[in-house]
């Protein structure tokens, strides 16, 4: 296990080695990858203003930016046949409508995607498109088309760009507890699933935690969601090394666990830039995040635990051979995402990530990280296994809930 504590000559030269990444970067690509344009009118945008401009047998539809719980009654007061006429008709709205029925946002999510695909399919033989536009065309058309498959559960879908999306496995309605996988750079809706190397996706790390909880706990109701659901950076550059997609992120984060159903206790776990966002959001987070758990993290925007001020418990990992402990674990003017969480100042409970393997490997079945996870996960915290052995991880830090 790598030593977790640095020296002060050690820090020194991270130091200088975070100023030489900061002018690499800028000499070879500026500052252009932090700028975004504005202003642009996106399928859920024009989703969203047509939903604004229609009604349901005479009666106007609310502001689909309202509270959820004014979304949630709106849609108590519609008939079944109702709400399934608003999902065929407006289904990317509903479909990413916090407040709208689960169930229901499954349904419209599932219409969105049939007609995403059908674009796509258009695409594939569209003759104005290079080789290269073609083949992307049917490589998004074959991810729609496993998206529509009768188990999926979809919270979740923007087509535009990369996309976006978040998946459900397990009962969402009914679960006492509620996992949220969180993943960094390079997610999309290319990468949110994949053949080879499952369990680095998304998709394969939520599966992989929910079985793993199933197993562990199989009394505990449990859900999981594989939630990419915002704009993740591409490779390593300015955006990886600057909190703006996790500023971003958050919002949809808080905004997703504010207006789960139920009263289920929730669990974070962020995985390499996702734990910038964790970070980010977590001051903002409700109370029924009881659990923020961070692996191969770059930092989550703070100097300690107490900086996140949040009263969830916090929990970090990393295995020994995993790249991202040879980063600066630093902020130098809004470059890096501060403090190495598995130092000992930070604060967080350290826990084992044996058998895992280099930065992707948490979630692999087998490991001592993914069991530790399910563990946090059904609430299991006096079977959670600390790093180097021990039980410190297992006593309650400075700034972190009681267990």
């Amino acid at each position: 296990m790598t030593s977790f504590d640095s020296s002060p000559t050690l820090n020194v030269w991270r130091a200088l080695l975070a100023l030489a990444v900061v002018f690499v970067m800028l000499a070879t690509t500026g500052w252009s990858a932090v700028r975004h344009d504005k202003g642009a009118s996106t399928p859920l945008d024009r989703a969203l203003s047509a939903w604004k401009h229609s009604g349901i047998d005479g009666h106007r539809l609310p502001d689909p930016h309202a509270p959820a719980a004014r979304i949630a009654h709106f849609f108590d007061t519609l008939t079944g046949s109702q709400k399934l006429r608003l999902a065929r008709s407006h289904p990317l709205a509903v479909g990413n409508m916090t407040g709208a029925p689960v169930s229901l946002r499954y349904a419209a999510n599932r219409v969105a995607i049939d007609r995403a695909r059908e674009v796509e399919q258009r695409r594939m033989h569209d003759k104005r498109l290079s080789d290269s536009g073609r083949y992307q065309a049917g490589r998004r058309m074959n991810r729609f088309e496993s998206l529509m498959r009768p188990e999926r559960q979809i919270l979740a879908f923007d087509p535009i760009g990369p996309g976006r999306v978040a998946e459900v496995l397990g009962d969402l309605n009914r679960a006492q507890r509620v996992s949220v996988v969180v993943p960094g750079v390079d997610t999309n809706l290319l990468t949110f699933q994949k053949t080879h190397g499952r369990y680095t996706a998304p998709r394969g790390m939520a599966n992989a935690l929910h079985r793993e909880q199933q197993e562990r706990s199989p009394e505990t109701r449990s859900a999981v969601i594989a939630w990419a659901d915002y704009t993740a950076p591409v490779g390593l550059g300015m955006d990886a090394a600057t909190a703006k997609r996790a500023e971003d992120g958050s919002v949809r984060l808080n905004s997703l666990v504010r207006t789960l159903p139920g009263s289920s206790k929730v669990a974070l776990y962020c995985h390499s830039y996702g734990s910038v966002v964790c970070g980010v959001a977590a001051s903002e987070l409700p109370s029924r995040v009881t659990d923020i758990a961070v692996a191969g993290s770059p930092g989550m925007r703070a100097e300690s635990v107490g900086g996140l001020h949040t009263g969830a418990r916090v929990w970090a990992m990393r295995d020994s051979d995993d790249w991202i402990q040879d980063i600066p674990h630093m902020e130098v003017g809004g470059l890096g995402h501060g403090a190495d969480p598995v130092s000992k100042g930070f604060g967080a409970r350290v826990v084992s990530a044996e058998g895992a393997v280099g930065h992707t490997g948490y979630f692999q079945p087998g490991t001592e990280s993914l069991r530790n996870f399910a563990r946090i996960g059904v609430g299991q915290y006096g079977s959670v296994s600390c790093a180097g052995g021990g039980e410190e991880c297992r006593n309650t830090p400075s700034g972190s809930a009681s267990a």
